[in-house]
């Protein structure tokens, strides 16, 4: 057997033992191939836990206005339905739901709005499939699409019931880690909120305290949807 026979039978041998192996480790050779399902079975088994706190950078543009506010914050996440958002700049905020109420502490405005989180957060506003990544499936037609970032696999996700709200969302997930690094939000204006996630830490079992908010005395309260 030649030399270049013998190596291209090497060559062969070893993509058969390792192919999957490589595959896994380089998903970026496959990114064309990888399918939602695929993407998805990843980003469940990273989140498997039932919580996880992170920082977040979010920009949200009006179209119409050609006007990009941004702040930062952190937030923390525990299913199902938990959340809580701190807005540390440029104004701090807190939203807070325990999965069916809601407060939305302004303390620069002593003010307290009360409401519900469904109506808040529903169809995925505020990247609350992050809850339960399951049920991105049940909630949205989810569709594969090309990242420009080598490190990035992209999902489009598009309400299975239309909405004012949501038009569509474009999710990032890291290749190397399965996290979501990127969500980004538009409604039928065309406008967008853009979050972007750093320092991701899964918890189990965050206190349930976390996600409940005691209204200070003397803010004013203020009812959504009245």
């Amino acid at each position: 057997m030649g030399r270049n026979a013998l190596t291209l039978t090497i060559v062969i041998v070893l993509l058969i033992i390792v192919g999957p192996v490589a595959a896994a480790d380089k998903p970026a050779n496959t990114r064309d191939k990888i399918t939602v399902a695929d993407i998805l079975e990843k980003v469940e088994k990273r989140y498997a836990l039932s919580g996880f706190t992170a920082g977040f950078f979010q920009s949200s543009t009006l179209k119409a206005l050609n006007i990009t506010d941004t702040a930062v914050g952190k937030i923390s996440i525990k299913r199902p339905g938990k959340m809580r958002w701190i807005y540390e700049a440029p104004e701090r905020q807190s939203i807070i739901t325990d999965g069916t109420r809601l407060w939305i502490y302004r303390p620069e405005d002593n003010q307290v709005m009360l409401g519900a989180a469904p109506s808040y957060f529903g169809a995925g506003k505020g990247a609350s499939f992050l809850t339960d990544i399951r049920i991105m499936q049940k909630t949205f037609d989810i569709s594969v699409e090309k990242a420009r970032v080598p490190d990035r696999h992209k999902l489009k996700l598009v309400p299975k019931e239309k909405s004012v709200d949501v038009t569509h969302i474009y999710v990032w997930i890291a290749t190397r880690t399965w996290e979501v690094a990127e969500v980004a939000t538009y409604n039928t204006y065309g406008d967008e909120t853009r979050l972007e996630f750093s320092n991701i830490e899964f918890i189990d079992d965050l206190p349930d305290p976390l996600f409940m908010f005691v209204v200070p005395e003397g803010v004013d309260v203020v009812e959504l949807g009245r």
